[in-house]
């Protein structure tokens, strides 16, 4: 049996909004605020124009209703001032003496609408929710942008591998729940893919996929990528940032190698998860957020719990739903069939053959690197094809043997072995480049650095960087 696991349809999401009033008016904004509530919508109210600024500097909301005369500083300089931040939220500005010059400029500053008192109750209402949609439109439009840039298609998982189908059938009973899932695997075995299939058959999968490779930033960089940095918390911070996570809101975030974080980080994720709330840096106003967890390590999380580099707290908590990927090596029954999927996938309307030698190499390797691996010989060789086949011969696989590529016989290799044996050819092929190794292998420059301490490589004289 053949298994593709490829997206459903999603469903609109359904997260509280939240929406800052400003009303000097004591009753009115009493009146308005339980309005509000009782709709369902999360409110916070100050009475004066210093006050709304300070919120909307520090906090994120989705809509400001801003009353036009108000202590301290007067609506429109507010939303002047408000407008200048990289994200701010959609502004309706209200007053008591609405002439048209000061709806002309308050339109001119950037607010959504303008509505004078006084005003229906529901009328208020639907002018929120539009606000709020077209903030909603905006934010997937950035999103869109960044998937198109990023090539991301439909991610499909192919196998024909029996305990990979289990895997699949597991991914569709789990994936609509919010539970943390953890992927475990080697490097290359699908573990990215893993974790937007998950997403695509998710409660929201129309939500934003945020990912963040925790094994490729220092420690000060990884806290104000994932929670955000509030502007002037340190030197060069001249604006407020929005984390990574505050980013998924309503959708995915998916930490691969988790494995990386150090322990300080993991105790601040460990309290985000639990609480549903954090601080970003330098911040003192609590971020809430509805986000699910998807993490993926290569590391034995165990292991490191027992030699005191990963808490065993935070294990449990994003351990709840366990995935395990073989890799490649065991499911050798596939390549024949990934190897066909990646061919159309490279070769277009007319993808060049593999002849039969080629399949016997192609299932006779061990594959250290796994389905990515197999991606990138399938994808160099369609580069490479003349007259619209691909032989053994086009496949730099193994040990040269009497001038002949052929595959080294597992049975006489240990993983070590294997492993230590591929990582040297890449950084042959690629002159020691060590940047241009990391990415070809699927892995950080620091595990690069890592594995080259570890397996004893001296960069040959003249080589790259």
């Amino acid at each position: 049996m053949t298994a593709t696991l490829t997206p459903a349809r999603g469903v609109e999401i359904g997260s509280p909004i939240r929406v800052l009033i400003a009303e000097d008016e004591t009753h009115l904004g009493m009146i308005l605020e339980q309005f509000m509530r009782a709709r369902g919508f999360a409110v916070t109210m100050v009475r004066n124009g210093r006050a709304a600024l300070e919120l909307l500097r520090t906090d994120a909301f989705d809509v400001a209703l801003l009353d036009i005369v108000m202590p301290e500083l007067d609506g429109l300089e507010v939303l002047r001032l408000v407008r200048e931040q990289p994200t701010p939220p959609e502004i309706i500005v209200i007053t008591g003496n609405g002439t048209i010059e000061t709806a002309i400029a308050a339109l001119k500053l950037g607010a959504y609408d303008f509505l004078s008192k006084p005003y229906r109750m529901a009328e208020i209402e639907a002018l929120v929710r539009r606000a709020w949609e077209k903030r909603m439109l905006a934010r997937d439009n950035v999103l869109l942008q960044r998937r198109l840039q990023h090539g991301a298609a439909s991610p499909t998982f192919v196998t024909q591998y029996a305990p990979m189908v289990t895997v699949l059938s597991l991914i569709k009973r789990v994936a609509p729940s919010s539970s943390p899932v953890l992927i475990s695997g080697e490097s290359g075995t699908g573990k990215d893919l893993i974790a937007r299939v998950l997403h695509a058959h998710s409660e929201f999968p129309e939500g934003p996929f945020i990912d963040l490779n925790c094994a490729t930033l220092s420690e000060a960089l990884l806290e104000t990528e994932l929670f955000g940095v509030e502007r002037g918390a340190f030197p060069g911070a001249d604006e407020r940032k929005v984390g990574l996570i505050e980013l998924a809101a309503g959708g995915t975030i998916y930490l691969d190698n988790i494995g990386d974080l150090d322990l300080k980080l993991q105790a601040k994720l460990l309290r985000a998860l639990e609480t549903g709330s954090f601080y970003r840096v330098g911040g003192t106003q609590k971020v809430e957020v509805n986000v699910r967890v998807v993490a993926s390590t290569t590391h034995d999380l165990s292991r490191m719990v027992a030699n005191g580099l990963f808490r065993e707290d935070l294990l449990h908590r994003i351990n709840t739903i366990r995935i395990a990927l073989p890799p490649l090596r065991e499911r050798l029954v596939d390549v024949p069939l990934l190897a066909d999927h990646f061919l159309s996938y490279f070769g277009g309307a007319h993808p060049p053959a593999l002849s039969p030698d080629a399949y016997s190499v192609l299932e006779r390797y061990r594959w250290p690197g796994n389905v990515r691996e197999l991606r990138n010989v399938i994808e160099r060789a369609v580069l490479l094809a003349l007259n619209g086949t691909i032989s053994a011969s086009d496949f730099p696989l193994g040990a040269e043997v009497g001038g002949a590529a052929r595959p080294t016989p597992a049975s006489t290799l240990t993983l070590f072995e294997l492993e230590r044996r591929h990582i040297g050819e890449v950084l042959d092929r690629s002159g020691w480049h060590q940047g241009r190794t990391a990415e070809a292998l699927g892995i950080s420059p620091k595990t690069l650095y890592r594995k080259i301490r570890e397996y004893g490589f001296r960069r040959p004289p003249g080589r790259g960087a």
